[in-house]
Parts: C-alpha cells; structure tokens; sequence
C-alpha cells in the first residue's frame, strides 16, 4: 500500500509529490503523459522559467522527483477509484488495482473548444486563453477576443486596457455581451459569422460575408469538462466557475471525502503554472499532515460553498 497515490503527473501533482517525498512517504504519480498545455510552446510569467517550454520544465521537475527513492511513476490512466481513507483502491485502465491511505487529484481538466474549423489546430499557439500567460509576446498588434460566454467582455476590457489598442470581440452568435460598454471602451464588435481560422504569422479569420480579418492572436475564454474523471467518479464536491465546475477544497486543498485532497486546474477557477504549483505544494503537505494527525485536516464540510 503507497502512502498517498497522485492522479496527473503535470505541475501539481509533482509539486505536491516533492513535499511528500521530503518528509519520506511512499508516492505513486499516475500519469497518461498529455499535460493540458502541451500544446503551448512556451510557459510565461514562471519565475525561472520564463519562455521555458512546459515540457522541459515537467522534465527538470520529474528529475528533481528522480532523487528520492519512496516515489515511483505509473504511465497510466485511472479508471475508478473507491473505498476509504487509509484503504483507497485505484483501478488503473490497464487493469492493475493499486492501494493507498491518501489520494490527490491533479489531472487537470478537458477544454471544450468552439466547433469552428482551424479552432484546434491553433489552439495554444494563436488561439490563447489568458492574456497574463500569452499576451506581452503579442502586445501593440491587432488582436480579437472568440466569444464563447460573458468572460469574452471580460478578455476583451483586459486587453484593450493593457495589451492592445486595437481589439475586436468576435460574437460568433453569443448573446448577453454588453456591445454598448464595449463599444465605449472602443472595442470592435464583428458579429459576421465564421467559415474558418488559418494559422500562420498570426491568424486570419474568414467569414461568409466581407473581407477577412487578419490578427496576432485570439483569445478565448474556453468551457471545461470534468465529465468521466476520477474526480466525478469518486464524488468530490464541485462547484461552479465561470468557464465550467471545479473540485472544492479547503485550505489545504482537502475534498469533502476524507483523505482526499485536490489541486491544479480542476480544483480552481483560474488557471496557471504558478497556481498549480503553490496550490500542489500546500495539497502535499497537507495531505502528509492528515497522515500524521487524521484530525488535524478535517474533510471540507459538503455545504461549505
């Protein structure tokens, strides 16, 4: 039986690993190897790391576990968990049962992307999500915001305030949007409907009707799904953010199931290198606090908000 097994091998999961590894505890980190920003070319705004690829950073972290002999490494998916604290049981997609006292979840979670031609094949590279990650490298050029909610005035106030003078909110049939404020703000409003995105140096946008338009980059606020993950398959409570549900936790990322913590992009609203680390950081040390003393890290209460 491992002390504590972690499910997702990406920046919060070894994070929270580290800390458990320090204080000696048997570790096992299940990971299928498909971080959720593999895509993306370069992680900004990391201390250290600043226009690091991502997976190079995962490798010195991974390399950084490699010196302590209690954690091991499973290249697998979860398929169910069940039992208890103190007697977790992990079926792995391979068939393999394994046991652990503690679980931690830190497999992040699947962006819905818009069903629109070009959308995945530039998704990480010109199509973004968060200005703070991705938008000094395209600071002062022509940029849109895809609407895919609300949070697309959101993106696009943010922009035009600090990014770019020179910003268009792509309606692509939303309703809701506030076009007055926008419009004040002097943000472009093209509500033309889309026929494809081409990636190159930048991205041009063809609509049905009209020239095309041609930007740095786009911004999306994407929808995300815990639809089938170990997280909803075991019942953690969730809750609602703005782009889609996330995991509750308290504050040291513990669930409302005893024994289970939770950290990363699938246990917050806002999402980030920085945050999963710290926020991984705090789910080791206090799931490795609730091994010493079962009652000194209570479960989330399952009303708590």
């Amino acid at each position: 039986m491992f002390d504590v097994v972690i499910v997702g091998g990406s920046f919060a999961g070894l994070s929270a690993a580290l800390q458990l590894a320090r204080a000696s505890r048997s570790v096992l980190i299940m990971d299928d190897g498909h971080p959720r920003n593999r895509m993306s070319p370069a992680a900004h705004g990391v201390p250290g790391w600043d226009g690091v690829p991502p997976a190079e950073i995962l490798i010195r972290f991974r390399a950084d576990l490699a010196g302590y002999p209690t954690v091991s490494f499973l290249n697998d998916r979860t398929d169910d968990i069940s039992g208890a604290v103190d007697a977790f049981e992990v079926t792995t997609q391979s068939g393999e049962c394994i046991r652990a006292r503690r679980i931690i979840l830190t497999h992040g979670v699947r962006d819905i992307l818009p069903d629109l031609p070009g959308v995945g094949d530039a998704w990480g590279l010109t199509v973004l999500h968060c200005p703070y990650c991705h938008g000094y490298e395209v600071k002062g050029r022509p940029l849109a915001v895809l609407a895919t909610g609300p949070m697309a005035a959101h993106q696009a106030h943010m922009l035009r305030a600090d990014w770019s003078e020179d910003v268009t909110v792509l309606v692509n049939g939303v309703d809701g949007l506030d076009q007055q404020a926008l419009s004040a703000a002097r943000i472009r409003v093209d509500a033309r409907t889309f026929l494809r995105l081409e990636s190159g140096d930048g991205i041009r946008v063809t609509f049905q009707d009209g020239p095309a338009a041609d930007f740095a980059a786009i911004f999306i606020a994407p929808k995300v799904d815990l639809a089938g993950s170990p997280a909803v398959r075991l019942g953690v409570g969730m809750s609602d953010g703005p782009m889609g549900p996330y995991v509750r936790t308290g504050p040291m990322q513990q669930t409302d199931i005893p024994g289970v913590f939770a950290a990363g992009d699938l246990a917050t609203p806002m999402w980030n290198v920085n945050f999963a680390v710290g926020d991984g950081a705090r789910a080791g040390a206090g799931c490795h606090q609730s091994l010493l003393f079962p009652d000194f890290i209570p479960a989330l209460e399952k009303e708590a908000a």
